[in-house]
């Protein structure tokens, strides 16, 4: 993930005329902080928060707890995430931290006591004016709650601003759980209207029914009825109606627990979660995990459009691949920053504290997604590049503008 960001970030940055001096500023981090945190039962974790940049304003960017984090992986997120904020027009840089451990491991004592300690121990680094983290994979509202309250007992600051993602009653946002999906659905309603395709009927396949495709489902099935549902997968199994996929009775059963494999109704075809790569649909979202879409499959992918809302779902193989059979795909660094632009929402209202209504959200997002979108869009035509790089392109043009 590493090696891929700083390739295209080198090549993009050739393309712009960038000096070596430049580059090397938008390749290395500002900052690395790397630590243990030791519990009080004598177990100790690998802990890390890199600061990539923030020339555009304080690093933003998610706290991960998962057995894998390591110091390249959370170094290529900080610097994706730089490229995100520029990429929507946040007045924000980017960061990145997690610890190395399984949180299910954990009693609830052991996790509040991990997520206080690596507040604690990151106290003087971060804050409302200088890195801002919010909640990833393996994190939620509870444990930045936690963060936020030892934060506050260190440095005596209550504006709730030190971190994002939190609870409602801890200064959280309306409109966060569902920003990413939303993001997505005005990502793609954006760019088939610079194409000159709105209202165009389509047919959609999602893989990845959790928190981004559940509300990609429901929020389209609202606002875009010529959008029709004809599959959707989780990690269990791939569910096909061509006729009568309806997103609010799927959500319904996955909010109550279920799985798709436990899914009963009439005329439904259940296959394995594999299946949904394959469905011959017109959009394929990709809401689950990264590297989905590989060498491996690639061929077997239908769709013309490919939304990307999990973070890096299509490998650079496939991507090329997909992109040369004439594949459009809607790249994660500006289809998923609906959640960073809500998180960013979040910290002007604790800034000012205000709380606003969920509409006022909404169109707030919408006034950062529809540029971005454009601005993507427009670069990819006049310099003939894909998606993807026409979005670090206008990343690294905010990023070296004097």
């Amino acid at each position: 993930m590493l090696n891929t960001a700083h390739a295209l970030i080198t090549r993009m940055g050739h393309k712009l005329g960038l000096t070596d001096t430049e580059l090397k500023q938008l390749l290395n981090a500002n900052a690395e902080h790397h630590f243990e945190i030791k519990l009080g039962d004598g177990q100790t974790y690998p802990a890390y928060r890199v600061q990539h940049n923030n020339r555009r304003g304080p690093y933003k960017g998610g706290i991960r707890f998962h057995p894998d984090v390591n110091l390249d992986e959370v170094r290529a997120l900080a610097t994706l995430m730089s490229l995100k904020t520029a990429a929507v027009g946040l007045p924000l840089g980017g960061g990145k931290g997690g610890v190395a451990v399984n949180p299910r491991s954990l009693t609830p004592q052991q996790l509040e006591e991990l997520s206080r300690k690596y507040a604690a121990h990151l106290h003087q680094h971060i804050g409302p004016d200088q890195d801002v983290p919010a909640p990833d994979v393996g994190t939620n509202a509870t444990v930045i709650d936690w963060m936020v309250s030892e934060y506050e007992q260190l440095t005596g600051d209550t504006t709730k601003a030190s971190f994002t993602g939190k609870s409602l009653k801890g200064g959280g946002s309306l409109g966060r759980k569902a920003a990413t999906g939303r993001g997505g659905v005005i990502a793609l309603r954006e760019y088939l209207a610079t194409q000159g395709h709105t209202g165009q009927p389509l047919t959609v396949a999602i893989q990845g029914f959790g928190n981004v495709g559940l509300y990609f489902a429901t929020i389209a099935a609202a606002e875009h009825p010529e959008w029709k549902l004809v599959a959707a997968s989780d990690s269990a199994a791939t569910l096909d109606n061509p006729t009568d996929l309806d997103a609010n009775t799927l959500a319904a059963h996955k909010q109550s627990g279920g799985s798709f494999k436990d899914f009963e109704a009439p005329n439904f075809t259940t296959s394995g979660p594999e299946a949904i790569i394959t469905t011959d649909a017109d959009v394929l979202v990709l809401a689950a995990l990264g590297d989905t879409v590989t060498e491996a499959n690639m061929r077997t992918v239908k769709a013309q459009y490919v939304v990307e809302l999990a973070n890096g779902p299509v490998s650079d193989t496939a991507a090329e691949f997909l992109t040369s059979r004439g594949v459009t795909i809607l790249p994660d660094v500006v289809a998923n920053a609906g959640g960073v632009i809500v998180s960013y929402l979040e910290w002007k209202q604790n800034k000012t504290g205000e709380h606003w209504p969920e509409s006022q959200i909404n169109r707030e997002l919408e006034a950062y997604m529809v540029p971005a979108v454009k601005a993507m869009s427009d670069t990819a035509q006049a310099e003939h590049l894909p998606l993807k790089d026409a979005a670090f392109m206008v990343a690294l043009k905010r990023l070296t503008s004097k």
